[in-house]
């Protein structure tokens, strides 16, 4: 037997250990807020000593964490060293998860199988990779052959606050430089570009007054309605602006969540809005926070007793190809023609990920794990998120072929 097929019956008879393990993470709740998430690499760094590996543990300094408006993260790096000579290649997930939510007809943390599908909160984005990873990397070494170079497994807590004290804090700390990344996706494409991000939060500062006599104070609504205005008023020169990368269409713009006011009978002195702007990859962030910043305060320029403070939450860059990363694709592609019988996509996506912060610092990643075809079908990050084993399984088999394509001598 070689090598390939080898691999793909060790993945095969060792599937059902892979989702126990899959319904072992899945099962230690990691919301994110509040995000107290060093629990679970704790768990986590055990569950792998069972395979004989050592997971590093790095804890991020608590006051930066809660500067950050986090808990706790303790983000973990596996090294798999083998022979001279081979690239280093990361594999990198994230356990950190938005909260459930309501909705659910199964238990939120529970992993539950039925009906072949795996039910639970990060199922499919992402714990369900910390799965594909490990049990590519184990049937790579099962399969009997010499290896060069390495592998590292990056399992991070900050992905759904930005990353940056996730990937972002094991490379500013050096603590981490592989040649090549594959990062947590889905099984029927390849995500190779990605949007860039800004989120804005904006206050506006009015005066409290007595609903009877509304004159005596200055209304923030109001103010923040000219803002609103001219936010979602810009939304068609938007439209007009084209990526060239296939998967992603124009920049978009909303104000996800408003907040102000005290009393139903009192004129609101505070207006609080968080604001999400995405960017194609061909936009200069810079340009476009400033625009939008200049946007938002031309809105209420001129309206007496109004002032606007606007915070930055969030600027995520956009992920590009770099040299290497064509590889990748070709092998993932490949492999992935061999396990599914069919032809995977290549392409960019809205979305943004932590995967950019490799891209950052000059490494080429690509978005390639387990799940659906699109992010709908999974439920991701809503009720009842799932992932079909059979896509678990595919997964493994393609990143494991992978790995043996870089590190076979």
């Amino acid at each position: 037997m070689n090598a390939q097929d080898t691999i793909i019956s060790w993945i095969d008879s060792h599937f059902d250990e892979e989702v126990a393990f899959l319904q072992g993470v899945v099962q230690i709740p990691t919301d994110t807020p509040p995000g107290d998430n060093a629990p679970h690499a704790h768990s986590v760094a055990r569950m792998v000593e069972q395979f004989g590996w050592t997971a590093e543990q790095h804890a991020v300094p608590r006051q930066a964490v809660e500067d950050y408006g986090m808990q706790s993260i303790t983000n973990l790096i596996v090294r798999r060293p083998y022979g001279a000579g081979g690239p280093t290649i990361a594999l990198n997930a994230h356990g950190d998860v938005v909260p459930p939510g309501e909705g659910w007809t199964h238990a939120p943390y529970g992993g539950e199988v039925e009906d072949g599908f795996i039910y639970g909160r990060a199922t499919a984005v992402s714990k369900g990779d910390f799965a594909t990873y490990i049990f590519a990397v184990r049937a790579l070494e099962a399969a009997g052959v010499e290896l060069k170079g390495g592998v590292e497994l990056h399992f991070t807590y900050d992905e759904e606050f930005g990353g940056l004290l996730g990937p972002g804090w094991l490379l500013e700390q050096k603590l981490t430089r592989p040649d090549l990344v594959i990062a947590a996706g889905f099984s029927y494409n390849i995500v190779t570009a990605h949007n860039a991000c800004l989120q804005l939060e904006v206050t506006v500062h009015g005066k409290s007054g007595h609903g009877a006599m509304p004159e005596t104070g200055v209304d923030a609504l109001q103010a923040a309605t000219r803002i609103l205005n001219a936010v979602y008023g810009d939304l068609a020169r938007l439209k007009t602006i084209k990526s060239s990368v296939a998967g992603i269409d124009s920049p978009t713009m909303l104000v996800g969540r408003i907040d102000g006011g005290t009393n139903t009978n009192v004129v609101p002195g505070k207006v609080v809005m968080k604001l999400d702007r995405r960017m194609i990859p061909e936009e200069d962030p810079v340009e476009v926070e400033a625009q939008v910043r200049a946007l938002i305060e031309d809105a209420v320029a001129g309206v007496p007793g109004i002032r606007v403070e606007i915070k930055r939450l969030l600027l995520s860059h956009a992920l590009r190809p770099l040299p290497g990363s064509e590889t990748l694709v070709a092998n993932l592609k490949k492999n992935a023609r061999a396990v599914m019988g069919e032809e995977i996509t290549a392409q960019g996506t809205p979305l943004y990920a932590d995967a950019r912060l490799y891209g950052e610092h000059g490494i080429p990643a690509v978005l390639y794990g387990a799940g659906p075809r699109t992010v709908p079908e999974s439920n991701a990050k809503k009720a009842d998120e799932r992932l079909a084993l059979d896509d678990l399984r595919k997964a493994t088999k393609v990143v494991a072929l992978t790995l043996l394509d870089f590190l076979a001598e």
